[in-house]
């Protein structure tokens, strides 16, 4: 079997999601190759001074000189093929490089350097793509944390970044990370999803997306909440689309992942602190920050801990219609969470008085759940009604329908149902010229929940 044959077979396999065993003369023969040219390049592969272009002769001029030196009988295309290989894996991100372009991959998660899985369709999978060995893996996530003016290393051993496109990166290394390090990225399209995409996908229908498009054109206060990977920052995205284009926005996020496409939006990311531990600039400082800029919104990334206490005052003092997400298992959960962080905010307030203003700043919370099938669906769109007693009170408006059962393929039959209560609010978005007809709350008779259900 000619070279160039076992070179594609790997390369088919390692596109592969399935694991499957590795060519073990290939490996060698790229590894070597790979090490000579770390050696002989050193940290030109680094200097900035250098374009893409002049640093992709220097690693081809290299790459000719290792091929040159290597007794190993090969053709013109083989080498041509094996150079393309390695060169890919030198300038891009290594091993990695193919999944990330994979649109059909959602992320990608580096547990060690022999270690890498993704997720297709909901569903995490182990590939067969694998690092050279931990410096390799180690000068990947260092270009990546570099791209964005981050930094990496013993003293700051976690890192949360981006790619070009927007994409969320994760890394831990040593000591922190026990056989690792560890690197996950979720990606991002590289076209924003749309709230036709979100009905196509099953996350919503059309009836409660023209509801939801209603509450942000009327500035209700919205919530996104859910578990980790539930689809929040795209949901919130597609939300953020629907505020009208004469709006002044400002975007606070940790690293920068919302995509609008209106006129008027001033986008801030927070800063870690630096080696000597100064320079911090936290998400509450930036909430604190954006009110003095006159926002007509007020979007943030997420809420973590005591910028709640902040974005509910943003929303009690005239800036309405903002958005955030929030971690959280359920939308009583989500009001739960809030109550906690607020307190993080160092504030000795009563439980009663934090309840209030969320009653009063709080409108909706869209609520989103991983479902066992994998798809990410909206399970609650629940309003935000006042308090009674010492009791905030909660409002479905439209539920997820568990008890249509599962198809053949697994997958649940269900979407999300109007449970035929008009919300409160309806009465001032009318007032601002909204009107929605009752078929927009026009329910629909709920399954019995099936045998074998969630």
């Amino acid at each position: 079997m000619s070279l160039y044959k076992r070179l594609h077979e790997v390369d088919q396999e390692a596109s592969s999601s399935a694991p499957s065993r590795r060519d073990p003369v290939i490996d060698e023969l790229r590894q070597r190759i790979h090490h000579h040219l770390i050696e002989s390049l050193g940290p030109v592969l680094y200097d900035k001074r250098l374009s893409e272009d002049d640093l992709r002769r220097r690693v081809h001029e290299q790459l000719q000189e290792a091929m040159a030196l290597e007794r190993s009988p090969m053709s013109a295309v083989d080498k041509a093929k094996l150079i393309q290989d390695v060169s890919d894996d030198i300038l891009g991100y290594g091993p990695i490089d193919r999944l990330l372009k994979d649109e059909e991959v959602s992320e990608v998660m580096v547990n060690g350097p022999q270690s890498v899985y993704v997720e297709r369709s909901g569903r995490i999978e182990k590939t067969n793509a694998s690092f050279v060995d931990e410096p390799h893996l180690r000068r990947i996530i260092d270009k990546i944390v570099s791209q964005v003016g981050r930094r990496i290393d013993e003293s700051t051993p976690m890192v949360d970044a981006r790619l070009p496109d927007g994409s969320r990166v994760n890394a831990v290394i040593h000591p922190l990370a026990i056989g690792g390090p560890f690197l996950t990225i979720r990606k991002f399209a590289k076209d924003p999803y749309q709230i036709d995409d979100l009905i196509r996908f099953g996350t919503l229908n059309a009836q409660s997306a023209r509801f939801l498009q209603a509450c942000v054109v009327g500035r209700l206060n919205v919530i996104v909440s859910g578990g980790t990977g539930t689809g929040k920052t795209t949901t919130l995205n597609v939300l953020s689309s629907f505020i009208p284009t004469d709006e002044r926005i400002v975007t606070i996020e940790d690293a920068k992942e919302l995509q609008l496409h209106q006129d008027h939006v001033l986008a801030m990311e927070a800063r870690p602190a630096n080696i000597e531990g100064k320079g911090l600039v936290a998400i509450r400082d930036l909430v604190r920050n954006a009110l003095r800029m006159r926002p007509d919104r007020v979007v943030v990334g997420e809420c973590r801990g005591g910028e709640a206490l902040d974005m509910l005052q943003a929303m009690n003092t005239g800036h309405d219609g903002s958005i955030t997400t929030i971690h959280s298992n359920s939308p009583r959960d989500t009001l739960s969470r809030i109550e906690t962080m607020t307190l993080m905010a160092g504030f000795d307030l009563p439980i009663r008085a934090i309840r209030e203003q969320m009653a009063s700043a709080l409108d909706l919370i869209v609520h989103l759940t991983r479902l066992r099938d994998g798809t990410r669906r909206i399970t609650h769109v629940t309003e935000v009604q006042g308090m009674e007693g010492d009791v905030i009170t909660l409002q479905d408006v439209y539920l997820f329908d568990f008890g249509m059962g599962i198809d053949e393929h697994g997958r649940f039959k269900g979407h999300l149902k109007a449970t035929g209560v008009r919300p409160k609010f309806t009465e001032k978005l009318a007032d601002l010229g909204i009107r929605m007809g009752p078929e927009v709350f026009q329910p629909e008779a709920f399954a019995r929940r099936a045998q074998g259900g969630t």
